[in-house]
């Protein structure tokens, strides 16, 4: 991705990600794009008996009760999408090379995701979090609302040193603002305190919920650079270490492991799908691979 500065103006972003990603997603989605947006509606259509492919977030917990047996809901599946991106936007996310962080991974995919839609006719909306609800821009549809969105994600301010980011906020922002039944992209790298896993099971019963996970490879594997001072992002914490220590980098490797399990658990039991986004990897695959996993899932 290109990601310098002369390139981060909403124009410039939206003209890239037009022809670089957009263009070559919508052709591979024509005709069949719902394949990652299922677009359920509010009105309710039917009860029927749960069939093992079902989801179970649509199971009707009181009529299964009185029947003895699963049933789930039906929706009237409207034309129209209404989504929703609740944005992290905390120190954290601003991790990574000087100039491809998190946060520019996140402007992207946002970019890329409401032009699709909103291509198509759809509406989208955000909510953004940093210290704290900071922004929302409500859920509207057509090419300047999306250039309206950049710009607004690129006015957002850095923070330095903050407390450590409670996701709970975020995802609660959203469940008590979005009332009609939306598809909401909860985009984050979910470095938080604990807790937030309950309010995004919530969330999932009552919208379609699809986490996008951002994360950097050296997050994960610690380059062996000599001796190097790392400074927690969400804290400003700092200590020394050692990368030449091969125990050193075991430990940092494992703990990233642990963290990975932890989140995928977390997931699972939310209910949640979820796209992890590399500040190296390719936008098209990434958004490709995600969309033939939801294709092989519904079969």
């Amino acid at each position: 991705m290109n990601t310098s500065t002369s390139a981060r103006t909403p124009e410039r972003i939206l003209h890239r990600l037009d022809w670089q990603v957009i263009r070559r997603l919508d052709g591979y989605l024509q005709g069949d794009y719902l394949s990652l947006f299922r677009g359920y509606g509010v009105d309710f259509a039917d009860l029927r008996e749960y069939q093992p492919q079902d989801d179970i977030r649509y199971i009707d917990w009181n009529v299964s009760a009185r029947m003895d047996e699963p049933y789930v809901r039906e929706y009237m599946e409207d034309r129209e999408i209404i989504a929703w991106f609740l944005l992290d936007l905390s120190p954290s996310v601003d991790f990574g090379a000087l100039d491809n962080q998190k946060r520019n991974v996140l402007i992207d995919f946002v970019a890329v995701l409401s032009r699709l839609l909103t291509r198509h006719g759809n509406r989208v909306g955000a909510i953004m979090f940093g210290n704290g609800i900071q922004h929302r821009l409500p859920a509207r549809s057509g090419r300047l609302h999306v250039l309206r969105l950049i710009n607004d994600l690129l006015k957002q301010p850095y923070h330095k040193r903050a407390p450590m980011t409670d996701l709970s906020v975020l995802i609660n922002g959203g469940l008590h603002a979005i009332k009609k039944r939306s598809l909401i992209f909860v985009v984050s790298d979910f470095i938080s305190e604990p807790g937030w896993e309950r309010s995004l099971s919530l969330l999932s019963r009552r919208h379609e919920v699809i986490a996008i996970r951002l994360w950097d490879p050296r997050e994960t594997h610690l380059p062996d650079v000599g001796h190097v001072i790392l400074e927690d992002a969400e804290t400003g914490e700092q200590i020394y270490v050692d990368t030449q220590d091969k125990k050193f980098r075991m430990r940092f490797m494992e703990a990233a492991r642990k963290r990975e399990a932890e989140l995928d658990a977390a997931f699972k039991r939310a209910g949640v799908d979820v796209l992890p986004l590399s500040t190296e990897a390719d936008l098209i695959h990434a958004i490709a691979s995600f969309v033939m996993l939801r294709r092989q899932r519904r079969r």
